[in-house]
């Protein structure tokens, strides 16, 4: 089974990094899914291009058991906000976090220390809010 230790190389190779992956059910299909993220953007081609890389490796070093499909994609605008890595580089957006007592709150990541962010609600008003409370953030755009 392959790692996310050489995924990351192999993606590096390819000119991107390793936003996230995740596994999921579609349509009674598993998907093994990969995330990419580069300061050019991602594309469909470099999407495509990944994936031409990955998959014959992913054949000899499958990442799961079993059948799953392959996905190469952008983690979005709106990104799902799980390592500190994804705090870290979102400081200064506008994120959106659901608290684990179901509170729903948007405003800007104005820092990250590891146990804690600090947001900047409309007010201007700073909270700051410990990651074990948060049930789920991500980045959020005003469209």
């Amino acid at each position: 089974m392959t790692d996310n230790e050489n995924i990351v190389k192999i993606l590096e190779a390819c000119g991107v990094s390793l936003y996230d992956t995740e596994v999921t059910s579609e349509f009674d299909r598993r998907i093994f899914r990969i995330y990419i993220t580069s300061k050019e953007g991602i594309t469909l081609d470099k999407c495509a291009h990944v994936s031409r890389i990955l998959s014959p490796i992913f054949d000899v070093e499958p990442p799961l058991e079993g059948e799953y499909l392959l996905e190469i994609s952008s983690p979005g605008i709106e990104r799902k906000l799980t390592k500190p890595e994804h705090y870290l580089s979102s400081i200064g957006d506008k994120i959106k976090i659901k608290l684990n007592n179901k509170e729903k709150i948007i405003a800007t990541l104005d820092a990250f220390n590891g146990d804690n962010i600090v947001i900047i609600l409309d007010n201007n008003e700073k909270m700051t809010i410990a990651l074990s409370d948060i049930e789920k953030a991500r980045t959020y755009f005003e469209w």
